[in-house]
């Protein structure tokens, strides 16, 4: 299983429109994220977790070719309105596959009402195959993906686990019984905002405190803000088996 991180920044990106915050004018391409997003790709599938506004620039930038599915961990703007954007694949490949909570479907066509139109439908719109999940393993081919629910402040939003991989983000609260399902991990991913409190997500503290709960073998943080700090000066920081995600970064289990 091949893992490409295709954007590990928070809602505005780094850098932040208009902003002089240090990290937002550093030149290390570590430290430039766009919207959070991951491309997970076994035997000959492709699927991704997320399309945010930066989609179409992170398919570009990943060669990607095929898409076998989106898998959506919920519904803010930053993980939803790159949609449109599978346009290209659905020209080649015919109808494409998404996975969402009941709830997550239901804003998506309110938002992109013409994506699912069935009367009248415009020529160069896409068409997807939706496919409503619950807090249950379902299976992507030869694959067992199993949802993790937690919550985003009040919002319920999953994660999901790929055999020995699991990918969360956006989280802030996370039940036992869901914590249960992420034993015997290679590699996890989670949510690492800024070191100070957050409403709605994980701060670095709180993220590792996580990690140790869970215990993978390796662990990379994701969905970061600028006022986390430099890539480089906070990976020093960080325990020996943790390390921060950055865009284009490809890691293998």
């Amino acid at each position: 299983m091949k893992i490409t991180f295709l954007g590990t920044g928070t809602s505005q990106g780094i850098p932040v429109i208009g902003s002089t915050h240090p990290v937002c004018l550093s030149s290390n391409f570590k430290d430039k994220r766009l919207r959070v997003s991951v491309l997970i790709q076994w035997d000959n599938y492709t699927y991704v977790i997320d399309c945010g506004p930066d989609f179409r620039q992170q398919m570009l930038r990943a060669d990607c070719t095929k898409m076998d599915g989106i898998l959506f961990t919920h519904e803010h703007a930053d993980h939803t309105a790159g949609l449109d954007d599978i346009r290209p694949f659905f020209f080649k490949q015919g109808d494409i596959p998404i996975y969402a909570h009941k709830r997550v479907i239901k804003e998506l066509k309110r938002r992109f009402d013409y994506i699912f139109e069935t009367e009248n439908k415009y020529p160069g719109a896409p068409n997807v195959l939706i496919n409503k999940i619950k807090n249950k393993p379902f299976s992507l081919h030869n694959m067992k993906v199993v949802p993790i629910k937690g919550l985003h402040y009040n919002l319920q939003v999953f994660g999901f686990r790929f055999d020995r991989f699991a990918y969360l983000t956006d989280m802030k609260t996370i039940e036992d019984k869901e914590v249960d399902k992420l034993k015997g991990l290679d590699v996890l991913v989670v949510n690492a905002l800024k070191k100070e409190p957050h409403v709605s997500h994980f701060t670095l503290d709180e993220a590792l405190a996580f990690i140790k709960k869970v215990n993978p073998k390796k662990a990379y943080l994701t969905h970061i803000s600028h006022l986390l700090g430099f890539h480089d000066e906070v990976q020093q920081q960080l325990p020996e088996n943790v390390f921060l995600a950055y865009d284009n970064l490809q890691i293998t289990i």
